[in-house]
């Protein structure tokens, strides 16, 4: 079998997992952020936080549960960090320094897990753990809790009233911040990466708390090694859309990936919850087909980017490419070129930021791929919660072309885009590439910064322009050529990701809050139907474009240039 073969024979099968996955996942979270009731475990936990799960919240305090709940989260990682000498379980490893603490809890609170330290070199099992691997569960509960704030702002009507006791609602109101996170944690993410780490395990990831040991003896000198629980956070690593390795080679080490297919496994665990989001989505508003029209672009959007990757690994010319089938270098040989490349893609489409390969040694055109997909919000199918309201926020800027093309007043699932909405809307979409573009020449201009660069050109300056654009949104990937550990860019990329984290999600939930105050408006002949395939066409072509103005200058002078230049 040729390697283009597997490659799509994987893609194949990948595709039928997730489709088989969708529908039953999707109503289960419908139901799980639906529901009235709260299990036993969920009440011990409100009664420890002092939270009442059954208080709705108008958007100003749903944010202010998110952005509390969010800032003792990096106080206590932080501080964690910086006692690590200290703790038992520390494998004899020092205490963080103040500026890497703070760009690591900054990096896994925000959902990016970018990591500008060895894994396996700086932190001990309890850091790893009760830190690291805790931060991967909430921050993803985080994310999905606010994209249910934005889906009840458009599922909801003028009034209704609480399916128990016929409580009324008020207008406005989006839930509860701290039932959505302890729900997201306790009945999606915690059952669903139990089963994904029994999963690795059974297939030969490690899972102990072993210290560290000689492995073997390699050119002269000792190769030590330490234990830890890889499969674990493995599972919620890439089921929270997370992509913090316990290894510094990330997913491209054999304990935390073991085999072809545990690598085929970890694509579907980091894809499976924002596919199945929009089937969510479709059931919350009353209305399936507009689930299938976002998913139809998520797909679309996922499956081009594959195929062009694929190309451009695939078809890149030389002679070593031509002997190997492929561009190999910086690709694992037991995983092969058509699998990294579905790999890449999924983890820079996703918020995800896992790698198998890395991205720094792929063709020019194919390192760009990796850093447009981020560019695009990573809404196709982007992270757990982010992919979706990142996606619903471009549905509304598409609306609102559309209106503008039409001379009607936009509507979006019987709400209509008014200044106020396609103001919070266009902010959203207007803070990332601001905090990218502006640190990446920052970074350019200044003396400092230029000297982490392994390389300098087109590539040295992708170096940096992907670091920003990970660190904006969210993503961890790094392009493997820039030391990151140093001042500069600790301090900049851990501003850049609570920056790229939180400021949009006030415009999120702003939007939210006002959709939700709005009366629904009835359908009429003249409504754009957002559930049609035109919809999709044009969504899609709404992304792209809004993209492609806004960082093909940047691209052409990094990835473009290298790629024709090659």
């Amino acid at each position: 079998m040729g390697p283009v073969l597997a490659g799509v024979l994987q893609l194949l099968a990948l595709i039928a997992a997730l489709a088989l996955a969708h529908v039953p996942l999707g109503a289960c979270m419908a139901r799980v952020y639906s529901s009235d009731k709260h299990w036993r475990v969920e009440k011990w936990i409100y009664r420890g936080i002092g939270a009442d799960p059954d208080t709705e919240m108008r958007w100003p305090a749903y944010l202010r549960g998110v952005l509390a709940f969010s800032a003792v989260s990096v106080f206590f990682l932080y501080l964690l960090q910086r006692l690590q000498g200290h703790l038992p379980g520390s494998l004899g490893f020092k205490s963080i320094d103040p500026d890497q603490a703070f760009n690591t809890a900054a990096s896994f609170v925000t959902n990016t897990n970018w990591q500008s330290y060895y894994g396996e070199q700086t932190m001990g099992h309890v850091v790893q753990t009760a830190g690291l691997a805790v931060q991967n569960f909430v921050s993803a509960a985080v994310g999905i809790a606010v994209a249910m704030a934005l889906v009840r702002g458009f599922a909801l009507p003028h009034s209704r009233l609480r399916s128990s006791g016929g409580t009324p609602i008020r207008t406005g109101e989006l839930g509860n911040f701290w039932s959505d996170l302890v729900r997201g944690t306790v009945r999606v993410l915690l059952p669903l990466s139990v089963v994904a780490a029994i999963v690795l395990v059974a297939c030969g990831a490690i899972q102990n708390f072993s210290g560290i040991h000689e492995v073997g003896r390699f050119m002269g000198g000792q190769q030590q090694w330490n234990g830890g629980a890889v499969a674990s956070q493995e599972a919620i690593k890439e089921i929270g859309t997370n992509g913090g390795g316990y290894f510094n080679a990330n997913s491209a080490h054999p304990f935390e990936n073991p085999t072809p297919f545990t690598n085929l496994f970890e694509i579907f665990l980091l894809l499976v919850i924002p596919f199945s989001l929009t089937r969510t989505f479709g059931i919350m508003v009353g209305s399936r087909k507009q689930g299938y029209a976002i998913l139809a672009t998520m797909v679309t959007i996922w499956v081009g980017f594959i195929a062009l990757m694929m190309w451009t690994e695939f078809a890149h010319h030389g002679p070593a490419p031509q002997i190997a089938g492929g561009a190999m270098e910086g690709k694992e040989t037991r995983i092969g070129v058509g699998a990294s490349s579905i790999f890449a893609v999924s983890t820079t489409l996703t918020s995800t930021g896992a790698v198998d390969s890395f991205h720094s040694s792929f063709t020019g055109l194919g390192g760009g791929i990796t850093m447009l997909g981020m560019q695009l919000g990573e809404i196709a199918p982007g992270g757990t919660g982010s992919g979706l309201y990142g996606m619903l926020i471009m549905a509304v800027i598409a609306v609102f072309i559309a209106g503008l093309m039409v001379g009607r007043t936009p509507e979006y699932l019987g709400k209509k885009i008014g200044t106020r909405e396609i103001k919070f809307a266009a902010c959203y979409i207007l803070i990332t590439p601001a905090l990218v573009l502006v640190f990446t020449a920052a970074a350019m201009a200044l003396p400092t910064p230029a000297h982490s660069m392994t390389n300098t050109g087109a590539h040295g300056f992708s170096e940096i322009l992907y670091a920003y654009t990970s660190a904006g949104n969210n993503n961890g990937s790094a392009f493997a050529g820039l030391n990151a550990d140093t001042q500069w860019f600790n301090s900049t990329l851990g501003l850049a990701m609570v920056l790229g984290r939180f400021l949009p999600m006030v415009f999120v939930l702003a939007l939210a809050g006002s959709l939700a105050e709005q009366k629904p408006v009835p359908v009429t002949a003249g409504t754009l139907r957002t559930e049609k395939p035109l919809f999709t066409g044009l969504l899609v072509g709404a992304i792209l474009i809004i993209t492609g103005l806004t960082y093909f200058p940047a691209l052409a002078l990094g990835p473009l240039a290298e790629g024709l230049a090659s």
